[in-house]
Formats: C-alpha cells, sequence, structure tokens
C-alpha cells in the first residue's frame, strides 16, 4: 500500500490532491455499500416480501450513516481533546483525530451506498411493476 507523500507541517498539500484522498476515500466505501444493498435485497427478493426488504435494507443504512455522521462529528469536535488526554496519561493508544475521520467517512461513505443501493434497485423493481 503505498503512503501519502510527507509535507512540512505548515504547508499542506494541493487542493486537488486532498480531493481526489477524499473522493477515494468515500467512493470506495459508496461503491461497497452499493454492492452489499443489491446482494441483499437480490438475497431477500427471492424468499421473501421485496417491499419490506427495501423498507429495511434502506432503514439499516441510514442508521449506519447516521452513525457515521455523529462520529465524523465526535471526531473532529473532541479529537484534539483526547489526543491531549492520551499525552497526559501516557497511553499510547495510537488513536489520532484524523484516523478517527477517516474510519468515521467510511462508515458514513458505506451508509450512503446501502441508501443509494437500496433505492436504484427499489426504483428498478418497482418502476417495472406500476
Amino acid at each position: 500500500m503505498s503512503t501519502a507523500p510527507e509535507y512540512p507541517p505548515d504547508e499542506r498539500p494541493p487542493l486537488t490532491e486532498r480531493a481526489t484522498v477524499r473522493l477515494h476515500l468515500v467512493g470506495t466505501a459508496l461503491a461497497v455499500g452499493v454492492g452489499v444493498a443489491v446482494v441483499a435485497l437480490v438475497g431477500s427478493a427471492l424468499f421473501g416480501d421485496v417491499t419490506a426488504a427495501v423498507d429495511t435494507t434502506f432503514a439499516l443504512g441510514s442508521l449506519v450513516f447516521g452513525f457515521g455522521l455523529l462520529g465524523w462529528s465526535g471526531a473532529v469536535a473532541l479529537g484534539r481533546g483526547i489526543e491531549a488526554m492520551q499525552d497526559h496519561l501516557d497511553t499510547r493508544t495510537g488513536w489520532t483525530e484524523p484516523d478517527a475521520r477517516r474510519a468515521m467517512t467510511r462508515i458514513l461513505g458505506f451508509g450512503l451506498g446501502v441508501m443509494v443501493g437500496t433505492m436504484l434497485v427499489g426504483s428498478v423493481v418497482f418502476g417495472s411493476v406500476f
């Protein structure tokens, strides 16, 4: 796995590089979420009620999305304080604010992907039925 180039602390990477990294981070999680939603809905359509499966899958996707959004905002709001507390207590857990934001962004993108995938499959199924 390649690592990002190191920049001095007072310099930031170019905007295009930052945007590319963020889009890749959310895009891969979104694609996985769409795939999971499609597989879940096709599988549940074979064995049960399609309407209930669409509703349940969308609700679970929105729950994951909400958890990711809440976790991301918590990492942004409390991240530096948690890092300072860990330094003060000398815990050496390795938890950092950027890592927490990155993880929550992946969770957020996955939940969004599940919602989008459910919407696409639901519109295809119900668009052809009605």
